[in-house]
């Protein structure tokens, strides 16, 4: 095929163009490939995983994990292997009730803890929280409940951290303090809802 001057200068133009830049071009190219490549991959590596956490979490849910050492292993394992899917922090909430249940405190405080730190989810971290809070609270460890719950920030639990405040501080002997967190807690509940009953009752009882 013949070209014409102007076809020539721009094809000569090209060939030096490419001879100085083309390993430069065709290496950004290879490096997108594998890139896109390496981001395709993640997401099917974090899909298989998910799904696999999500079989063994129905285990837990289902009932088809009865004794504690099966709920333990099988939560253990999903924790452990599976700590970057949901089913992690759920696992580790399952568990802490089921050793609370067998009576071993000492356990359900450590996978509360790592639920608050790990859970993907903020609706596990605030659960994880006000019941790891309410655990202190029966042990008698005041400040460490009221920081718990201090570090509590997810929004839309507000209320319930305000009302297991005020038990904390009433337990405390601090009566006025317990009165304030309990309207706190007014604020962020529905009126007529079953929480603002309960609180209702608990400022009743402190003679409000």
């Amino acid at each position: 095929m013949a070209y014409d001057l102007e076809e020539q200068d721009q094809l000569d133009a090209f060939k030096t163009w490419w001879k100085v830049n083309g390993s430069k071009v065709t290496n950004a190219v290879i490096a997108l490939a594998l890139a896109y490549a390496a981001y395709q991959g993640w997401n099917i590596y974090q899909s298989n995983q998910a799904l696999q956490a999500s079989s063994k979490y129905d285990m837990l849910v289902s009932g088809e994990a009865k004794d504690l050492k099966t709920i333990q292993s099988i939560s253990g394992e999903i924790m452990d292997k599976y700590s970057s899917t949901p089913y992690a922090g759920r696992a580790a909430v399952m568990v802490a009730k089921a050793n609370l249940e067998a009576n071993d405190s000492k356990s359900a405080k450590a996978q509360y803890e790592w639920a608050i730190k790990n859970a993907k989810e903020d609706a596990i971290k605030a659960v994880a929280s006000l019941q790891l809070a309410a655990l202190l609270l029966v042990e008698k460890q005041y400040d460490q409940a009221l920081s718990t719950l201090e570090a509590n920030k997810v929004a839309g639990y507000e209320g319930l951290v305000a009302d297991l405040k005020g038990d904390v501080l009433v337990a405390q002997g601090k009566k006025d303090l317990a009165k304030k967190s309990y309207e706190d807690a007014l604020k962020h509940f529905e009126s007529n809802s079953r929480f603002a009953g309960f609180t209702k009752n608990k400022l009743e009882a402190l003679g409000s």
